[in-house]
């Protein structure tokens, strides 16, 4: 027997309008940013005028849940797919101000030549333009009169021909009663199921988010807040992107007079670029150290009121949910938790966005923040090991492949044990003698400039508060936060003349970060040249490759950056044997950095 997972039904378009605006269909177009561009909203105008196909709307209804005196509560339409083009309909058709990329309310205005059957984005020149309709959304207000709008366009344009002029505004006006599909998946279909039946159905292909749907049937819910809660999160995530946008989310009255807003109004002087995270970020974050979870499929099931047990979906469990999500999402908003969070990932030497690759890493070391704190652990013992444990996910990739299971894995470790015991585990598992004697130089043979394992020797450097190559008075740490100084220790000229290829002489294992000048200074010179000169300038105290002029200073400088002896008398033929001695020095500077935590 065929299982049929959806319907398929053509609605008009005036009929599905009228379900927005009464609610009957739920879609967060006022609080998230409308991405499509005016240029797009006039194309999808000039296809319904035209009778082009302009694709399915998908619905997924929220589940019927089971109320307290036993009796089902049928939820409404959640629309997943169609969001732009139904925005774009009532902006262009109804007048709505729609939410731009910067968070600003704007009017997107489409015009119509009657006598051209053409559509363009209203500018000014258009306006005075007697053969332009100048805003279609006035042919659609109630009380337009049509035969009106023909005579004064035909006084206005005396040799337009009245009667196509009638037709063809009837025609746009008509376009309320063009069908659009509607694609209404089965409501008790799990998160998974319905990404499936989206990718199926989409000529796109376009993979959905289980964080989407989340939002979305935040957006669906105004019984427990959702609505509202899913602004906090959008907000926050602009807010600390973007600080000076506060005085225009400020002007969302009804928002501004919230916890939530109030909740988040420090991000205003925050200039902290260290840990911008995306909704995506913020709901996992928050998902994960309440509900003890790691797939975020899980949380869209909870908020539905999904019983694991019985299969069932029950309002008692939707209202905990919410309850519980709300105040998670509070305390990772909280001023002092997050501040505090992000010293600690700069007290690790991560001092510069650049040097954090994965957002999952961070992501969850913020969850081990937060779950320590739940549980009252001693201040000074949670920022090693939350210091420890995002430097072991970095160095490992633990959150790169399967991320939702390694944090469903670690949180319930984590919940189980202490945390303390759990990452001496993993680190006996992960961090052994073969791991730093020969796995971590193994993984630093790569010409990936943004690799994890530099990225983590360069945290090391700003951690010993190590000066940059050859600097006398410049550290790595305000190298790094400056504009990028990253340089080759072997010339990147001198190995291209020597006929090598990219891949070879763009090694981390030759990657300093030095001074512009000091770089320009040294140029093409072969290693043995420069390095004799750096010694020379030690025993005359003439300055040539930077100020250093101190036979010990420099040797630390040196050492600080992991350079093997014998520097003065390497060439070309020395480059590789320079790669494999470094990288060893690299990885047990590392390795002191990672135990100093």
């Amino acid at each position: 027997m065929t299982i049929q997972r959806y319907s398929v039904n053509q609605h008009p378009v005036q009929t599905l309008l009228t379900w927005i605006e009464s609610d009957e269909i739920a879609i967060p177009e006022i609080q998230r940013p409308f991405v499509w561009n005016a240029a797009k909203v006039r194309d999808f105008v000039d296809s319904l005028y035209f009778g082009y196909p302009v694709g399915y709307l998908i619905a997924w209804r929220n589940p019927s849940v089971r109320l307290k005196d036993g009796s089902e509560s049928a939820g409404k339409r959640i629309l997943i797919d169609g969001q732009q083009r139904v925005t774009a309909l009532l902006a262009a058709m109804l007048g709505r101000q729609i939410v731009d990329k910067s968070y600003k309310k704007a009017r997107i205005t489409i015009a119509f030549h009657p006598g051209e059957e053409r559509f363009e984005v209203t500018n000014p020149a258009i306006r005075r333009d007697r053969a332009w309709l100048a805003d279609i959304a006035s042919l659609f207000a109630p009380d337009t009169k049509l035969l009106r709008v023909v005579d004064a366009y035909c006084e206005s344009n005396p040799e337009s021909n009245r009667d196509e002029i009638y037709e063809r505004i009837e025609r746009l006006r008509g376009i309320r009663n063009n069908s659009l599909g509607l694609i209404e998946l089965n409501a008790d279909l799990d998160v998974e199921t319905v990404s499936e039946i989206f990718v199926r159905i989409n000529s796109q292909g376009v993979a959905l988010n289980a964080a989407d749907f989340a939002m979305s049937k935040m957006a669906a819910n105004e019984k427990y807040n959702g609505h509202q809660l899913r602004k906090c999160i959008d907000y926050f995530c602009h807010l600390a992107v973007a600080p000076e946008a506060y005085a225009d989310l400020a002007s969302d009255r009804e928002f501004a007079g919230t916890g939530y807003f109030q909740a988040m109004e420090w991000l205003k002087h925050e200039k902290e670029d260290l840990y911008d995270p995306s909704y995506t970020d913020m709901l996992r974050v928050a998902f994960t150290s309440e509900f003890g979870r790691g797939r975020l499929d899980d949380l869209v099931a909870l908020l539905s009121g999904r019983n694991f047990e019985t299969r069932d979906f029950e309002e008692a469990i939707a209202e905990d949910s919410f309850g519980r999500l709300e105040a998670a999402v509070l305390r990772f908003m909280n001023e002092t938790d997050f501040k505090r969070f992000v010293m600690i990932l700069r007290s690790a030497g991560f001092v510069n966005a650049s040097m954090i690759r994965s957002q999952n890493t961070v992501n969850f070391a913020y969850i081990v923040y937060l779950t320590l704190r739940a549980q009252h652990t001693n201040p000074a013992l949670i920022e090693t090991l939350v210091r420890r444990w995002f430097v072991m996910s970095v160095l490992t990739g633990r959150y790169t492949g399967s991320p939702e299971t390694a944090f469903g894995v670690d949180i319930r470790n984590i919940s189980e044990q202490s945390a303390q015991d759990y990452l001496h585990a993993v680190e006996r598992a992960e961090l052994s003698d073969a791991f730093w004697d020969a796995g971590l130089p193994q993984q630093m043979d790569t010409s990936v400039a943004s690799s994890p394992y530099f990225n983590v020797f360069l945290a090391s450097q700003v951690k010993e508060n190590d000066k940059g190559f050859l600097s006398k008075g410049h550290t790595v740490q305000t190298l790094l936060e400056g504009a990028s100084h990253v340089h080759h220790v072997f010339p990147r000229n001198y190995l291209k003349k020597h006929g090598l290829a990219r891949g070879r002489y763009n090694q981390i294992a030759n990657y300093v970060v030095m001074q512009g000048e000091i770089n320009i200074a040294i140029g093409d010179a072969p290693p043995a040249s420069y390095f004799g000169a750096l010694r020379r300038q030690c025993e005359n105290g003439e300055p040539g490759y930077g100020a250093i002029t101190d036979a010990e200073e420099l040797r630390a400088n040196l050492r600080a950056h992991c350079i093997p002896q014998g520097m003065e008398e390497a060439d070309v033929d020395d480059y590789d044997s320079f790669l494999k001695a470094r990288r060893l020095l690299m990885a047990g500077k590392i390795r002191d950095y990672y135990g100093s935590l």
